[in-house]
């Protein structure tokens, strides 16, 4: 409790713990006579910080000159007791058991070693901090000293995590070499420690001391890696920076700034070294389930569930200690019940989600990256056995496991081939399983995880994870490889059709000029649509004109007053020469009649006259001259031009349309925009309006990209971009 001297006795001005108060009749105002027998004069730490720490029996004096003799017993301040020894005490078990584990589980080397020194370290400057609280000479020093060899020991600890990650990257040391040197900070917190215990006059300067090095230590800590992961960029330094940055926040600056600079704390230090407790685990969490120690990880979302737990928690407590009278004991209490609360909370909710709708949340968060790069990467391959091993280089990759491999079953002599894995493993399959599994199916057993990954008439192919008894997939890593085994089934599936069709084209090469009665049905087809389409344009203008002037002319061979006759026939012979115009420009869209005699170039700035006539749109373009190999990619551009201003012309309603014509490295691009009324993607897709299917067809006869991105109001964009040198070419026996 705080005490002042006023008039010669000490006067309590703050119990600390309130409601305990309370319960004894303890007011501000109250005068202290004793403490344990001791008249507070003769009580020389009160000369220096007013606060008694350790009473076990107080003589309190009330206003009314009544005198009190009051007791304390071990339990009549529960708080302190949880706070002081069981809080402590079950944390200390528990680093204990994880540093065991990893002792014991882990190869003797001396960064497994430093993380163990580092974790029991931060759980002895945890243990003694109680005692400390009450200054127990023994829990001073061993706390003090502790503080910053924890500190001391975490700068060792990066130096050889650096030298460690630098085997696979170009990772070197920014600070100091000799960082030994840091040993030198807790030899002097101990130092410090004994000299103010030997001298109570300097004894609460040594303490703001040894905050002051501690603060010093983190800003190094700190400064190493944020400097090292905004030159590098790695994900690890960035992992390590909210390890250390999270615990620490609420000690730094709840309790150790403020005691610094305003001799004033925000949290008390018992309540702050709660926090701190969670910076070996955050190391546990953030290190050792990313295997950067090799270990085999069974915690996987804990992270997860700590990040969102922990700031709506906080957001808590700080409402209600804002908000309300609740002692900070109380307060921390209803912290803690809401943060494991949220933690469960979260975790039955993701295991709900996962077994009904196959949802799940990456702690990386980047699986949905990793899905669509790994199709993207297995889509290139034409041939099964090319796709079987790109996959398996893939899951290799993406897992971080090592021994994957393709098991193929044959249904009719029960043959069982491993492909890349010693055939002493064969005896621990079990056929009836193989038998078993389905697409999608991923099983584990005592040696292997086997995931389905196709079938035909004759076998069934399985992937093969050996995971030696200590590597567990987590949920996020086996949905993101059951997903995969979907794509890689349908894969395999298109790339046997293709691969029939190709024999089918070799055997009709080898046979002569047979023709096969599927293509030729295709093509036949195709031609009749091609002719269906321009029929119905030529029936809906050209014809209708034409229709129109004969009538006239019916008209002008039965009148009567002859005198309007001429006048007639120079109307009918505008129309007819409209007529003739429309269908010359039809013919010029069948066939460009520039284009094979001035160019590309020419034949499209003719075009562009032509929309421009028409156009109630400002038509931005640039052209610029392209060089190819392949004729037929300059017919295929003059369409995408013609298709791309007819649409603007019939459908956009654009102010401004800008189309361009780009030459690039491999080939060219075709950049359209417009800032017309726009459509929605589904409904353009779906109908099949505009032309779109049409271009995206041509662009990707070639291997090009067709992108197009269009909403309701916010105009049209389409970007056309291909390459002359990557197409397919043509099947040689």
């Amino acid at each position: 409790m705080k005490v002042q001297k006023k008039d010669g006795q000490w006067i309590l001005t703050e119990p600390y713990y309130k409601g305990w108060a309370e319960k004894h009749h303890i007011k501000t105002g109250d005068i202290i006579l004793e403490v344990n027998g001791v008249k507070v004069d003769y009580i020389d730490d009160l000369k220096y910080e007013p606060v008694i720490r350790t009473a076990r029996e107080l003589a309190i004096k009330k206003p009314d000159g009544d005198i009190i003799t009051l007791k304390v017993s071990l339990f009549d301040i529960p708080q302190q007791f949880y706070y002081v020894l069981v809080v402590p005490f079950c944390y200390f078990l528990l680093t204990l058991s994880i540093t065991l584990y990893l002792y014991y589980k882990q190869k003797n080397t001396i960064l497994i070693n430093l993380l163990i020194l580092f974790i029991l370290t931060i759980s002895l400057a945890y243990v003694s901090s109680g005692a400390a609280s009450r200054l127990n000479v023994v829990g001073i020093i061993i706390n003090r000293s502790s503080m910053l060899l924890c500190l001391a020991i975490l700068i060792h600890f990066l130096k050889i995590y650096f030298e460690f990650i630098s085997l696979n990257m170009n990772l070197k040391w920014l600070f100091i070499r000799r960082v030994n040197i840091f040993y030198i900070f807790p030899i002097i917190g101990v130092l410090l420690s004994i000299f103010g215990i030997l001298n109570p006059s300097i004894h609460f300067q040594s303490s703001y001391i040894i905050l002051g090095l501690f603060f010093f230590l983190l800003l190094v800590i700190l400064g190493i890696i944020i400097v090292g992961y905004f030159k590098y960029k790695t994900p690890q330094l960035k992992i390590l920076i909210s390890s250390i940055i999270i615990p620490f926040l609420p000690f730094l600056f709840l309790y150790a700034l403020p005691q610094i600079l305003f001799n004033k704390q925000l949290l008390s230090a018992d309540i702050c070294s709660l926090f701190l407790m969670l910076i070996p685990f955050s190391f546990i969490f953030t290190q050792l389930t990313e295997r950067i120690f090799d270990m085999e990880y069974y915690i996987s979302r804990l992270r997860y569930y700590f990040n969102f737990s922990f700031v709506f928690a906080l957001w808590l407590l700080l409402g209600l200690y804002f908000l309300t009278d609740l002692p900070m004991a109380r307060l921390t209490e209803i912290f803690f019940f809401s943060f494991l609360s949220l933690m469960a909370l979260f975790y039955i909710k993701e295991r709900i989600d996962y077994g009904k709708r196959k949802i799940l949340f990456s702690t990386k968060g980047d699986y949905i990256h990793h899905l669509y790069t790994t199709i993207d990467s297995i889509g290139r391959v034409v041939k099964i056995e090319d796709l079987l091993a790109r996959f398996v280089q893939e899951v290799v990759l993406q897992l971080e496991v090592e021994n994957v491999s393709i098991l193929t079953y044959d249904f009719h002599t029960h043959r069982v081939t491993l492909t890349d894995q010693s055939q002493t493993y064969m005896q621990y399959i079990d056929e009836a399983l193989l038998e078993r599994l389905n697409l999608g199916d991923i099983q584990k057993t005592d040696y292997f995880y086997l995931a389905f990954i196709h079938q035909d008439a004759h076998s069934k192919r399985i992937l093969v994870i050996d995971h030696r008894q200590s590597i567990y997939l987590k949920d996020e890593e086996l949905l993101w490889l059951e997903l995969l085994l979907l794509y890689v089934n349908n894969f395999i599936e298109n790339t046997k059709m293709v691969e029939d069709l190709l024999q089918q084209l070799k055997h009709m090469k080898t046979a002569g000029n047979q023709e096969l009665s599927w293509l030729n049905k295709l093509l036949w087809l195709r031609f009749e649509e091609e002719k269906y389409q321009l029929a119905q344009e030529l029936h809906d203008t050209i014809l209708q004109e034409q229709l129109h002037i004969a009538r006239e002319v019916d008209a002008l061979i039965h009148a009567k007053d002859t005198k309007a006759i001429t006048s007639q026939l120079v109307k009918v012979h505008e129309q007819m020469v409209i007529s003739l115009n429309d269908l010359r420009g039809y013919c010029e869209s069948l066939k460009p009649p520039l284009l094979d005699t001035l160019g590309l170039n020419a034949a499209l700035e003719k075009l562009v006259q032509k929309i421009n006539k028409r156009a109630d749109f400002l038509l931005i373009y640039t052209m610029d001259r392209l060089y190819l190999e392949d004729e037929r990619l300059n017919l295929m551009i003059y369409r995408l031009f013609q298709e791309l201003l007819n649409n603007a012309l019939k459908h956009a309603c654009a102010d401004t349309v800008e189309v361009h014509l780009l030459s690039t490295d491999e080939g060219f691009e075709i950049l359209y925009t417009d800032d017309g009324i726009g459509c929605n993607m589904d409904d353009l897709l779906r109908a099949d309006s505009m032309g779109i299917r049409g271009m995206q067809e041509r662009v990707q006869a070639f291997n090009g990209k067709f992108t197009l991105d269009t909403k309701v109001g916010e105009g049209m964009t389409i970007h056309i971009r291909v390459s002359e040198g990557y197409h397919p070419q043509a099947y040689t026996s």
